[in-house]
């Protein structure tokens, strides 16, 4: 449906203009009500409600981890929910607005706090709401505590005069609140605040202590360069807060006031004038909101295959749309070596005896990260360099395959010839049509992620294009519901690795540590568990609550698909109009899916997301360190080797 139907439909339930969109437009920056109001402006559609929903059903018959919602086992029970009996809530609960639908399944999917499943809607997910005080937990004196981010002054400024004008404009002085010490956040203890937005706000992780560590602001690679995260206090997605208060003790004095700190909301979609091109330019469905026949996208482009299917494991962290740097004062001053500069940063620190790699992401560019990782630690051997520190510290995932290849290159090929986890998909009825269907068109791993070439036997062989691994289904039970899966299988990495990889370690394996946050997501954290599980590794996290645990690893799933690639893989089998398949979107949008399941090397029956697995090591963090990676590095090295 076009968008000129789609928004028909909205002026038939009876939309009319004040119009708050055009009040808006053109701002980069305005109050959180403001970009509220624009956003509520357009009113619930039960065509529209029904459209969603249909779609959400039909994604979700796909999610590997439905029925382990149901109960979800220790240590994360907070994730537990009957994952259909809410889709038919939202069936039947009353909204007034569009927005009002969209977010509440929005913060349903949110709260599963599996970043891999998940639905962002376009329209009401342009806005980031941001606050000029950011907060850490550090130990200061030898206590753990909040604070406001002492790099305050600093940080703030990077994001710009439009956002500092407003706060100058109303005389609200954040500087000094650099540092300061936050006794209480909304009335309640600061850490019981953070646990609330943990749970309510961040999302993305099983773990709710690595939810916790997200809350924090911390140092991370934004595409290739460093970058401070915010943190999901300070900078929320969404525009449903207009202010945070708290009591805290301004740094250097005894006083104790109460603030109350006003947020901004960035835009960051498409321009707009007022509330029709609103819609039409962040609302409505375009041509890359639903999935393509890759046959059909094939003989367009006169090629003989669309493109090589590249699995990927990543969470969508929508604060890097408007990320900014990492102030200059706090960048590593050691020189890098390289093979720095893509998506890893590689140092040697003082004394040549450690090598760290800040490994920001497994995405980029795919041969790029293994050169890069090949160049790292040649120069790192160059040097006799003898001990090496991986940084995981806010790794969103990206490429399965560069996961695996950085495993097997510190572990040895040799050791292990097969660098991944034993895998399966979700054996749903639509889902063994996919496979069959994609077999009888000689299709193959150019066209789709089903196809059997994508994948090995459990000896190493690769399958051949017609081997139906989803016939049989193997039989599988999850808190008492029968779910079947596919056969299990490895993925087949090792052919599309352009570097050779060594038959022995580069390093002697007790010489090698990690360090993180715990926000190391899905191949970030498949790497850390092939790591822990296989290599017995030191893993440090740093920060997260007094006296709670923090897991360090945080989404562990495995392959996501997102909406537009889960729809192009039904319709390129000629399944679109099968009674199975969900339909298209009316509006911009994407519900992307945990596809696959990673099973532990150490229990073939629990996947790696529901395995507990704690750091061997737990430091805070200290002014020192919260957001100056070489400081922390070089504690690490002093405590972990």
């Amino acid at each position: 449906m076009r968008f000129l139907e789609v928004f028909s439909l909205l002026l038939v339930a009876g939309l009319t203009f004040a119009d708050p969109c055009s009040d808006i437009a053109g701002m980069a920056f305005v109050p959180p009500a403001d970009a509220r109001a624009c956003l509520k402006s357009f009113p619930f559609n039960e065509t529209l409600r029904q459209n969603l929903l249909a779609t959400s059903a039909g994604v979700l018959d796909f999610f590997t981890f439905e029925e382990y919602y149901l109960e979800s086992p220790a240590p994360f029970q907070e994730s537990t929910a009957n994952i259909r009996s809410e889709l038919a809530r939202i069936n039947s609960t009353t909204y007034e607005t569009d927005y009002d639908l969209s977010w509440d399944l929005y913060t349903f999917t949110t709260q599963l706090n599996d970043g891999h499943t998940r639905w962002f809607p376009d329209c009401y997910t342009s806005f980031q709401s941001l606050m000029p005080a950011p907060i850490i937990t550090a130990s200061v004196n030898g206590t753990e505590g909040v604070y406001i981010a002492p790099d305050l002054v600093e940080f703030v400024a990077l994001i710009g005069t439009a956002f500092t004008s407003f706060y100058d404009s109303i005389g609200f002085n954040y500087s000094r609140l650099a540092g300061a010490r936050v006794l209480s956040i909304e009335g309640q203890d600061p850490y019981d605040f953070v646990d609330v937005i943990a749970s309510t706000i961040s999302g993305n992780y099983l773990d709710h202590g690595v939810r916790v560590n997200s809350v924090f602001t911390s140092y991370r690679i934004s595409g290739t360069d460093f970058s401070q995260r915010i943190g999901d206090l300070a900078g929320p997605t969404g525009v449903e807060r207009d202010t945070i208060t708290m009591t805290i003790n301004v740094a250097r004095s005894n006083t104790t006031e109460t603030i109350t700190v006003p947020l901004l909301a960035n835009f960051a979609g498409a321009a707009f004038t007022d509330g029709p091109s609103y819609w039409a330019n962040n609302c409505a469905a375009t041509e890359s909101t639903n999935g393509v026949d890759f046959k059909g996208e094939a003989l367009k482009t006169q090629t003989a295959t669309p493109r090589r299917m590249m699995a990927k494991g990543d969470i969508r962290d929508l604060g890097n749309s408007n990320a900014v740097g990492l102030p200059d004062k706090f960048h590593p001053t050691l020189p890098p070596v390289d093979g720095s500069s893509g998506v890893i940063k590689s140092f040697i620190l003082p004394g040549s005896e450690t090598g760290v790699m800040f490994v920001g992401s497994f995405s980029g560019d795919f041969d790029g990260f293994m050169s890069d990782t090949v160049a790292a630690i040649t120069s790192f051997q160059k040097a006799g360099v003898s001990r090496l520190i991986i940084d995981l510290t806010n790794n969103g995932g990206g490429f399965i395959c560069l996961g695996f290849f950085l495993f097997q290159y510190l572990g040895g090929a040799a050791n292990f010839p097969y660098s991944g986890f034993v895998s399966t998909a979700r054996g749903n009825p639509l889902a063994q049509k996919i496979v069959a269907s994609d077999i009888a068109l000689g299709l193959d791993a150019d066209f789709s992620f089903y196809t059997p070439d994508n994948y090995a036997f459990l000896n190493g062989t690769q399958m051949p294009t017609d081997f139906n691994y989803m016939d049989p289904t193997v039989s599988f039970t999850v808190n008492g519901v029968l779910d079947p899966t596919s056969q299990r299988f490895h993925d087949t990495c090792e052919l599309f690795f352009s570097q050779p990889v060594p038959d022995e370690p580069p390093f002697a394996l007790e010489n090698i540590a990690i360090v993180s946050n715990g926000n190391c997501a899905s191949t970030c954290a498949m790497f850390s568990t092939l790591m822990n599980e296989r290599l017995g590794t030191k893993i440090a996290v740093f920060g997260g609550k007094p006296g709670e645990n923090v897991e360090f690893k945080g989404m562990a799933g495995n392959q996501v698909l997102e909406w537009f690639d889960l729809d192009s893989e039904i319709k390129t089998a000629d399944l679109e109009n099968d009674p199975l398949a969900p339909p298209d979107l009316l509006i911009s949008g994407d519900f992307r899916v945990n596809w696959r399941t990673a099973w532990s090397w150490e229990d073939e029956d629990t996947p790696i997301a529901y395995r507990s697995e704690l750091p061997k090591l737990r430091f805070p963090y200290t002014f020192d360190t919260y957001n100056n990676p070489q400081n922390l590095w070089l504690f690490a090295e002093q405590e972990m080797f």
